[in-house]
């Protein structure tokens, strides 16, 4: 694990000079920049292409995600899908990724459970998102979920109170913010998990009009 000269932990010493997005790519696996790279199966790498204009990022992989070295690819990732279907957004215009690049969890027997990643961990994983960044110079940034927006927009945002506001960022110029798609899956009821998945859905839309008249 590498600290930075504060005793911080970072990921910034892993990162290429070159941000694009193959070398980005290649460097990843590499990163020992906290301790979450011990247990995970692998590195999971944002997936797109560098010319969208809408950039999504979530909080961390999950089991599957670590298992199979893509974003979004669990029952969290259909619920997202399913959203950009009822807005007809192809996910072929979007680059998604998350804010920490390894599965935190916890066993359960044969079980892993997920586990929220401190914000030293979000923090030391922050360089290779604004590597992102630079790589792909997005219209616009929607994080799902309260972890990956304070990743972005601090530690003391509130993802209720301001979810679906354009924010400006020393990060990014556009970012928003709104419910992860794992928060439908764990409502509490059909009503709380009708009105999560509207967010969501709403908030991808009004990301995507914005992106469309944004110069």
């Amino acid at each position: 694990m590498v600290q930075s000269e504060s005793g911080i932990s970072t990921a910034a010493p892993f990162v290429p000079a070159k941000h694009n997005l193959t070398a980005i790519r290649e460097a990843l696996p590499h990163c020992r920049g906290c301790e979450l790279y011990r247990c995970a199966t692998q590195v999971v790498p944002g997936a797109g292409r560098a010319t969208v204009s809408i950039m999504l990022v979530g909080e961390q992989p999950g089991d599957q995600e670590d298992l199979q070295g893509k974003p979004f690819v669990d029952p969290a990732g259909e619920v997202l899908h399913r959203a950009l279907a009822e807005i007809s957004l192809d996910p072929a215009q979007i680059y998604v990724t998350n804010a920490v690049k390894h599965f935190k969890f916890v066993r359960n027997g044969k079980r892993r459970l997920h586990k929220n990643p401190r914000m030293s961990e979000i923090t030391a994983c922050r360089p290779w998102l604004l590597a992102e960044f630079d790589a792909i110079k997005p219209k616009i940034v929607l994080c799902l979920g309260a972890s990956a927006a304070k990743s972005i927009l601090g530690g003391t945002f509130g993802l209720m109170r301001d979810r679906g506001k354009i924010l400006s960022t020393p990060f990014a110029e556009h970012v928003m913010a709104t419910v992860h798609p794992s928060a439908v899956l764990r409502a509490r009821d059909h009503a709380t998990r009708d009105l999560l998945f509207r967010h969501l859905r709403d908030d991808l839309e009004a990301a995507f009009k914005f992106a469309r008249h944004v110069a």
